[in-house]
């Protein structure tokens, strides 16, 4: 019988979808829960290429083979509230008795000894069945559909608003950008809510496709000008629009910059930490993309290198212009500057530029999802939320438009972006309506890896680090272990993700609020302990910002004694 649910759950990857109501397949919700996002991750609303396991990030996969995927779920629908299962790589190899407070899934994805922490390595050992590319959320089942980056997308664009133009609010304000993929899709909706004018470049036909059918993207141009013109007529009446223009970035970017034109921000999230699956060279027509990378990948990743250099190329001349430039965290300066820009760091990455203020507090995404599939529930999550912080103007702002902007996919979801404290309030609040009634059934509370205390990644969450650490990978690694004594449901630990390998090493947690006094007691602790690891990291670097919040929160810090 067991077979044939398996079967039933994932044996097409076509049509994998995640089981809804309040009927457990599994033993428990403990188990439930990471069942149902496991297959969530590769729902076809949700995963870009489910067929070959990929959720998004170029091959950032759920699981490593199909087989791998059926033993996973096999062991999922058995597992004990006392035992845990380890995860190796996407493949499924021990579950050993723990105890009820332990994780119910340990999880390790694309982890290499430094020494052999490159990409063809990583092709190799790939190549013959050994590991897997688990990006950040795709290998640690948590990933929920483009939302899943967009408030801080938002959150982004707003920070940058608030430092160059003194307001949070873009309406009369241009953005050019490039990339409408899993993460890179967010852009468009992100401006429009917080009210810019938006140019999108995207060479993959179905992306855009995607974008317009989920309501992120307004409008497609027919062609350079038109997308041009669109956008300066909707910035010049104050109204937000995005549109989408079907075309290579690296040939857009540098003809934009030569004709000299002006836009507020300018940046760019095509997936190229992956120059070989995420980013297509402009000589190379995208219907033939495919082809050179299966028949001559030294080849394709060189090209793709090249355009790299003059896509970066024109986002420093439009710096030197006058546009507030920077990077969104896909190595994009990191790939040019190996391949022989030395100019590519001229412009910063997003986080020192507008988001480590809110790191220092402890503030990053946090993120659920509704295992009944209802929407009402994830709609009395929303008021709840709306009451809990009434002070928060982003997050009230955030939760007005959200309902009625944002579309599902897969599992109902939901993000916002909350600080220490906040986040183990708000994961009390939800729990508190599981127990009511009020939310039908268990919610799972989880984050992006991108967090404020969960990565070391040079590139991009710790470029420019006050105390030169930008480099230690100790931190995503306590914070993996603190979230596993807090009592998380399961913890992942990445290499990796959002900026290729060798260059980052992240750390998730998600936590199930099932409506028990059990789950209460996690919640506090796993919602206090993950985002004091934020403040903690922060404060350790230096950072007054983080020192305060530190001293608020009365954290116990032995180094730091004046905290």
């Amino acid at each position: 019988m067991t077979d044939v649910l398996v079967e039933e759950l994932c044996g097409d990857l076509s049509s994998i979808r995640a089981p809804r109501g309040s009927t457990l397949n599994a033993r428990s919700w403990q188990t439930e829960a990471p069942l149902r996002m496991l297959l969530n991750n590769l729902d076809p609303e949700v995963a870009e290429h489910p067929e070959r396991l990929v959720v998004y990030g170029g091959s950032g996969r759920a699981a490593r083979s199909h087989q791998a995927l059926r033993d996973i779920v096999r062991t999922l629908l058995r597992l004990g509230d006392d035992e845990t299962l380890l995860v190796q790589s996407g493949k499924p190899v021990a579950v050993f008795r723990t105890g009820e407070w332990a994780p119910r899934v340990l999880i390790a994805n694309s982890l290499l000894v430094p020494r052999w922490a490159t990409w063809d390595e990583f092709r190799r050992l790939e190549a013959e069945g050994l590991t897997m590319f688990g990006q950040m959320t795709a290998g640690s089942w948590i990933y929920i559909g483009t939302q899943g980056i967009l408030q801080g997308t938002y959150q982004t664009f707003a920070a940058a608003g608030e430092l160059h133009f003194g307001s949070a609010d873009l309406s009369g304000r241009t953005i050019l950008t490039a990339g409408l993929g899993g993460m890179g899709g967010a852009q468009p909706l992100a401006a429009t809510m917080a009210g810019a004018a938006i140019l999108c470049v995207e060479v993959d036909p179905s992306r855009i496709e995607r974008r317009l059918e989920t309501r992120y993207l307004d409008e497609v141009a027919d062609s350079l000008d038109d997308g041009l013109a669109r956008v300066r007529g909707a910035a010049a009446e104050g109204r937000a629009l995005s549109v989408g223009l079907l075309a290579n970035a690296a040939s857009v970017f540098p003809e934009l910059a030569a004709r000299g034109e002006q836009f507020d921000l300018v940046t760019d999230q095509t997936a190229a930490h992956d120059p070989l699956t995420g980013y297509v060279p402009a000589e190379v027509p995208f219907e033939e993309a495919e082809a050179l990378r299966a028949r001559d990948p030294e080849a394709y990743v060189r090209l793709a290198r090249e355009s790299i250099v003059a896509h970066v190329r024109a986002m420093t001349e439009f710096a030197r212009a006058g546009c507030h430039v920077f990077d969104y965290g896909n190595n994009l300066r990191g790939e040019a500057r190996d391949a022989g820009f030395e100019d590519a760091f001229a412009y910063p990455g997003f986080v020192p530029a507008y988001i480590r203020p809110l790191f220092c507090r402890g503030i990053g995404p946090f993120r659920w999802a509704v295992l009944s599939g209802d929407p009402a529930d994830i709609d009395a999550i929303d008021r709840e939320l709306t009451a809990l912080f009434p002070d928060d103007v982003l997050l009230q702002r955030w939760l007005a438009l959200a309902p009625g902007r944002v579309a599902f996919q897969g599992l109902p979801a939901r993000i916002c972006w909350l600080g220490y404290g906040d986040r183990a309030k708000a994961g009390s609040a939800i729990n508190e309506l599981v127990r009511s009634g009020a939310v039908s059934a268990p919610v799972v509370i989880g984050r992006d890896h991108l967090d404020a205390g969960s990565v070391a990644s040079p590139y991009r969450e710790t470029e420019a680090m006050r105390d030169g650490s930008d480099a230690i990978a100790d931190w995503p690694i306590l914070n993996a272990l603190v979230n596993v004594a807090a009592g998380a449901t399961w913890v992942s630990v990445h290499h990796g993700g959002g900026v290729g390998i060798g260059n980052s090493i992240h750390a998730g947690m998600v936590v199930v609020a099932d409506g028990t006094d059990a789950a209460a007691e996690r919640l506090q602790r796993v919602l206090t302990s993950d985002p004091g690891m934020g403040v903690t990291r922060h404060a350790d670097a230096g950072y007054d910002e983080a020192l305060a919040a530190a001293r608020e929160h009365a954290l116990d810090l032995p180094s730091l004694p004046s905290a």
